[in-house]
């Protein structure tokens, strides 16, 4: 059995991207949405746009993804489905990823392009990338796209063992 230190550094989530406004936390897989945040274990981390969706009377319903090959590769770690009547989540739109030890977001040449704070970034089928820090505010799409989430890190976070109590 490997060493719960080592356990727990796969399980724990090493960054989160919380949702920021109702379109953006519908865009999510309902599992995450019942979770509340989309949980990073791992970098590069890929977001895009889920392209297996169905109309109803609700609107957009994801449709199951079915893995045809065990070891098939997704393009994606999360896909986010854009209900809005202009498309602002491309298939492949952006990945966060470790550049020195340093967070950066890289458009993956969307269409729409990828926000930081006020700092656009790609667009027009254009590569981009822009740092990223705790805290800091993500938009997918055009600048008035609901589809924003605030980038929390755990860097510099430990988990402590609680010491044994004693009878």
């Amino acid at each position: 059995m490997e060493g719960k230190e080592q356990i727990l550094a796969q399980v724990l989530p090493r960054a989160v991207l919380e949702p920021l406004t109702p379109e953006a936390r519908v865009a999510l897989p309902q599992i995450v949405r019942n979770i509340g945040y989309v949980v990073i274990h791992k970098f590069p981390f890929r977001v895009g746009r889920e392209s297996r969706v169905r109309a109803t009377e609700r609107g957009l319903e994801r449709v199951e993804r079915h893995r045809l090959v065990d070891d098939a590769v997704p393009n994606n770690d999360l896909y986010l489905v854009d209900s809005g009547q202009y498309l602002n989540i491309s298939r492949e739109h952006m990945l966060i990823e470790i550049r020195d030890g340093a967070y950066v977001l890289v458009d993956r040449g969307s269409a729409c392009g990828s926000r930081v704070g006020d700092v656009a970034i790609g667009g027009g089928d254009q590569l981009g990338a822009a740092h990223l820090h705790d805290g800091d505010i993500i938009q997918l799409g055009v600048k008035s796209s609901p589809y924003q989430y605030r980038f929390i890190s755990f860097d510099g976070f430990v988990l402590m063992k609680k010491k044994a109590r004693h009878a």
